[in-house]
């Protein structure tokens, strides 16, 4: 099965950055659309951004829009999540997500769009 798997988490302060990795398994899907989300404890789970790879399309939520970026290098097939001005708010498990489909914008923050899933990664920000 193709796996997806995150890194790049941790703790930091309000103001901080921090750049979070995700890469499949699978070196040969490489089509479709990733994405990015978060999920706090008995919450669920919050889309945050997503890059189409057909034509680097990206969309970002109005929460963190201006201060992360969402990229992908093709050369590693790898998709990344760079978050500057943390907050407090921000804290949470991140997760990868992809589906080989283009998504549109409208569709793009529903859990339900994406397939494949990463084990997520840990960000915390503490005063």
């Amino acid at each position: 099965q193709v796996q997806l798997v995150e890194s790049g988490g941790g703790v930091v302060q309000p103001g901080a950055s921090l750049r979070l990795s995700c890469t499949p398994s699978d070196r040969t899907f490489t089509r479709g659309t990733l994405a990015w989300f978060r999920q706090t404890a008995g919450e669920e789970r919050e889309w945050v951004a997503t890059i189409r790879r057909a034509d680097n399309n990206k969309f970002y939520s109005n929460s963190v829009r201006g201060r992360f970026t969402i990229s992908r290098d093709n050369a590693q097939n790898m998709v990344f999540l760079q978050m500057n001005s943390l907050k407090p708010e921000d804290a949470a498990v991140y997760y990868c997500a992809a589906t080989t489909r283009n998504l549109i914008a409208s569709s793009s923050p529903t859990p339900g769009s994406y397939d494949l899933w990463g084990q997520g990664t840990q960000v915390a920000v503490s005063p």
